[in-house]
């Protein structure tokens, strides 16, 4: 720790801080345009200036670190003014400099209300400038369909660059030119093909990067902001859904340095629009092959006059995977209720099952654990679509070199970050577990390996059986301590489905004599099933035979096949609880309602269950979660990771099973239309076919 003191206030800090951070530690503030804490170091704004004591000149303070500074004669601690008449003459220099080329339209730039270079223009700025030349004008380039450029705005802070560049990991921005002809661009005017580009908006300080599907829709003080969390993927990213009326026009991401940091994947953040489009809005019925508007007690009806005909042993229940906790613990009572052991939340077919432990189906090591690790092998998984927030800081942590990674995957995926292609399938895997390669002895000699199964591992015939295999390799090679050490657990387990957590946690598997979804389709197909409850669950195709009961909120595939249809709220607009990859308890706010007669899942539940003369024990919400932390205190721990027993992984390993020799294949072919919001949404249908047509091109087929 060093000593220094700040406008009057001594301060003690790491010797590697900056001034800047130094002097916020003290409480002063500093302005700033291309500092920024995820970033590497560029100090070419200079609106970060400070005056130290004993220099000739002010010091960007975002450059210099504290232990480059000298002591006084007499060995007194450095000293560094912040408010001094030649800090606020050197700030008013440089913001009168950035201003010489600025455009004068703050009026139509969506940044305004929310502008760095408005608010520093204010606070450190003066009234007046004494250049009354042209302005520098720069023509526009196009970098696709998510972010829109005004770059005579740009003020080459180089934010994008640096982000594009180290956390992204796709260096597709660049600048071209000096001084006053310094151009920032794609080079050949492509566009962008990160799945993290949108996150350059929000590091933006001026309107050169905003957001082009949310252009000109909205101000930010007419929104209303609702702290919430993502359910595109696992991994449960903090966001802020804004809101006016009753549409939601925008996500941003929210801080929380132990899931996603400060970074949003483009799927969470350009989703909103698909909110809107092909809305389920009122219940639905089937009648003579065609669905028609129906009121709710007249589905409830239909509903009632099914059920009650059928044998328990006749009915099923499946789970999407957008479902959250609350609207399945009142699924699950009321199939209990009615006697039915035939429900599933697994619907790709994971081999997973909550009797084996929580540990065999978390990512036990949790995300932020992989800031600490030091080999990670990827099973049957591709992270950058998978888990792109989470892929990024495998990225951050490999860039250290004090990470090794392999990966064992059909096709080799375009990771952002370097690996070692180990094999295709459960031989290579085999293979580690008996100590066969050099990986194998990169793992064994690693101080915190890790081992991440993918679902593309686990959504075949064989699926217990590798991840039975990975569990004996991660036990074999250290991964997993001791038993009952409640130290590190590198055996993780990465999902895609943010309801996957929760409902695994809440039992939702077949019970005794129930079918898993695989049988229940077969059944279905067969004749052997008559009724067939879909909860959000679009990912799948139920065969003509049985009747379908859909709740959701799309006309999507579940929808189209439904015989009646009861039109439920998204995630935006429902108070719902999420458990995501790594068994942390979050909760997402309703920040809008739903559209015309749709309802919470849960109270269309509940409200079905009087029809159906199995009345469930909760009226309200609150009533309705009472029951649930009773039954699993955990869930009512939010933002809470309950530690799961490593015991069970060894238990695990021990279980075998035969492999097949099949490759495995990552369960995400088309990142941008993975659920049914993001298939209405027109931004993502853009962006897919932008990455099919990229794809094709990088490939040289055409179809």
């Amino acid at each position: 720790m060093s000593r220094l003191i700040v406008d009057g206030t001594e301060v003690e800090v790491p010797a590697e801080f900056t001034l800047l951070q130094a002097c916020e530690e003290a409480g002063a503030e500093i302005p700033r345009f291309c500092f920024h804490e995820r970033l590497s170091v560029a100090g070419n704004c200079r609106m970060c200036l400070v005056q130290v004591k004993g220099a000739p000149k002010p010091v960007a303070s975002c450059a210099m670190a504290v232990r480059d500074l000298r002591p006084g004669p007499n060995g007194e601690p450095p000293e560094v003014m912040t408010r001094t008449p030649m800090v606020k003459k050197a700030r008013e220099g440089v913001m009168e400099f950035l201003l010489i080329n600025h455009p004068l339209d703050c009026p139509i730039c969506d940044q305004g209300g929310e502008c760095d270079l408005q608010d520093q223009a204010m606070a450190y700025g003066v009234d007046s400038s004494r250049f009354h030349e042209n302005k520098r004008a720069v023509e526009d380039k196009y970098i696709g369909p998510l972010v829109k450029t005004i770059m005579t705005r740009c003020i080459h802070c180089t934010r994008c660059i640096r982000f594009v560049t180290e956390v992204a990991g796709v260096p597709e921005l660049g600048a071209i030119g000096r001084g006053e002809d310094m151009e920032i661009t794609t080079y050949l005017e492509s566009a962008m093909s990160s799945e993290l580009q949108g996150n350059v908006i929000d590091l933006c300080p001026v309107g050169a990067l905003t957001s082009r599907p949310y252009a000109f829709q909205a101000r930010p003080w007419e929104l209303q902001k609702t702290e919430s969390v993502d359910v595109m993927d696992a991994v449960g990213s903090a966001i802020r859904v804004d809101v006016r009326g009753r549409e939601v026009m925008r996500v941003l991401p929210r801080l929380n340095e132990d899931v996603n940091e400060e970074w949003i994947s483009d799927k969470t953040r350009f989703i909103w629009d698909g909110l809107r489009t092909q809305r389920l809005d009122r219940p639905y019925v089937r009648d003579g092959g065609r669905l028609r508007a129906a009121t709710w007690p007249e589905a409830f009806a239909r509903v009632a006059e099914k059920v009650k005909g059928t044998s328990p042993q006749r009915i099923g229940a499946i789970v999407g995977d957008l479902a959250a906790v609350e609207e399945m613990y009142a699924l699950k009572g009321l199939m209990s209720s009615l006697g039915v052991t035939s429900i599933d939340c697994r619907q790709d077919g994971a081999a997973l099952d909550p009797a084996a432990g929580r540990a065999s189906y978390l990512f036990n090591a949790t995300i932020a654990g992989i800031d600490t690790a030091d080999a990670v092998l990827l099973v049957g998984t591709n992270p950058r679509l998978e888990a792109t927030v989470l892929n990024a800081r495998i990225r951050r942590r490999w860039l250290t070199g004090r990470l090794k990674v392999g990966v064992v995957l059909g096709d080799r995926p375009d990771l952002t970050y370097g690996y070692d292609y180990l094999g295709a399938g459960p031989e290579t895997l085999a293979e580690l577990a008996d100590g066969v390669g050099s990986f194998a002895d990169t793992l064994k000699s690693a101080e915190r390996p890790m081992v991440i199964v993918g679902q593309g591992a686990l959504t075949r015939p064989d699926g217990a059986a590798v991840l039975s295999l990975a569990a004996k390799l991660a036990v074999d090679v250290g991964a997993v301590g001791p038993e009952g050490d409640v130290g590190w657990n590198g055996f993780c387990v990465l999902h895609s489905a943010a309801s996957r957590a929760g409902g695994l946690d809440l039992g939702m598997v077949p019970g005794e004599g129930g079918r898993d979804v695989a049988a229940m389709l077969d059944a279905s197909a067969k004749g052997d099933l008559d009724v067939l409850f879909l909860l959000g669950a679009d990912e799948i195709d139920v065969p003509a035979g049985a009747f379908v009961v859909y709740i959701g909120t799309h006309g999507d595939r579940g929808a189209h096949r439904a015989d009646v249809i009861l039109p439920g709220a998204a995630y935006t607009e429902k108070s719902g609880t999420y458990v995501n990859t790594e068994g942390r308890v979050q909760l997402a706010n309703r920040a809008a309602f739903p559209p015309g007669d749709a309802r919470e899942d849960w109270a269309i539940l509940r409200a079905l269950s009087d029809s159906l003369g199995h009345r469930l024990p909760f009226d309200t919400l609150d009533q309705l979660r009472a029951r649930l932390y009773q039954d699993h205190p955990h869930l009512g721990r939010l933002g809470v990771i309950e530690p799961a027993d490593a015991a069970a992984v060894g238990n695990l390993a021990q279980r075998g099973g035969k492999l097949t020799k099949a490759s495995f294949v990552t369960v995400i072919s088309d990142f941008y239309l993975t659920n049914p919001i993001a298939r209405a949404s027109a931004v993502m249908a853009e962006m897919s076919a932008l990455a099919r047509a990229r794809r094709e091109g990088a490939t040289g087929t055409h179809g």
